[in-house]
């Protein structure tokens, strides 16, 4: 089953249920493509709403595409996360279509995007608008996308990047601590986004290793927490996370 066109409308009938969404993020360069069904097989079964697709170096448009078609047999919706417009494919039911807005090169804010509008458009992939902003450890996005990455603790910032993506008309803000942060983004800055910007989806990624980190960022008010690393490094692990958000109702 395909979602393509449905999969907004998807995501906020869960958020309306008052329901904590979990997205599984899978990089194309440090997954197993031939494990990638039997993995996706249990996270569905432990409670995962989407799949994520991207990765920020490695990736090849071939490995691209037998991830998402491998993960689409599962019926949930497959949404790429890009770092390029090299990570754009037909086969996905949508892409983030993301602004790094705390990079200091115009390419990663607006240029991307320019490249890559024409060839959604042509692909008919659904457009999920959606600010990144990097806080913290910031990873490998933060060095490729040149980000001025905001201190974890600085929640005065990430608040007024937060408001002007929504003021911008972004309906998604993902706050992003970076693939292998040693922390999660701070609760409070979670907390202090979700009761100043209206109507926005918050999504949360990064640092996330156990059940309680999870808990965590889903009571300080998340909307969607993705976690990426913990499914590769440790999968049972990952599954305890999904089933402890999945078991939580949003603030």
């Amino acid at each position: 089953m395909r979602l393509k066109g449905k999969v907004k409308s998807y995501i906020r009938e869960k958020l309306n249920d008052g329901k904590v969404i979990h997205f599984s993020l899978f990089d194309p360069d440090k997954v197993d493509e031939n494990q990638v069904y039997y993995l996706g097989k249990k996270l569905v079964e432990a409670g995962t709403d989407a799949f994520l697709i991207g990765g920020t170096l490695g990736v090849s448009q071939e490995k691209l595409d037998k991830i998402i078609s491998s993960l689409s047999e599962f019926g949930l919706p497959t949404i790429i996360f890009p770092s390029n417009v090299n990570l754009i494919s037909s086969k996905a039911d949508a892409i983030l279509f993301m602004s790094l807005l705390n990079s200091d090169d115009l390419y990663y804010v607006v240029g991307a995007q320019l490249v890559a509008a024409p060839i959604i458009k042509k692909l008919g992939l659904e457009v999920l608008p959606t600010a990144y902003v990097i806080i913290g450890h910031g990873g490998t996005a933060a060095h490729v996308g040149k980000a001025r990455v905001i201190p974890y603790e600085n929640t005065e910032l990430i608040l007024a990047y937060s408001l002007m993506a929504r003021y911008m008309g972004m309906e998604f803000i993902y706050l992003e601590a970076g693939s292998g942060a040693p922390k999660t983004i701070n609760p409070l800055a979670i907390k202090t986004v979700k009761s100043n910007v209206d109507d926005a989806i918050i999504i949360v990624g990064g640092g996330i290793r156990d059940e309680e980190s999870g808990k965590l960022l889903a009571s300080a008010g998340a909307d969607i927490i993705v976690t990426g690393n913990i499914i590769e490094q440790d999968s049972e692990k990952a599954l305890k996370i999904i089933k402890e958000i999945k078991s939580m109702r949003r603030k």
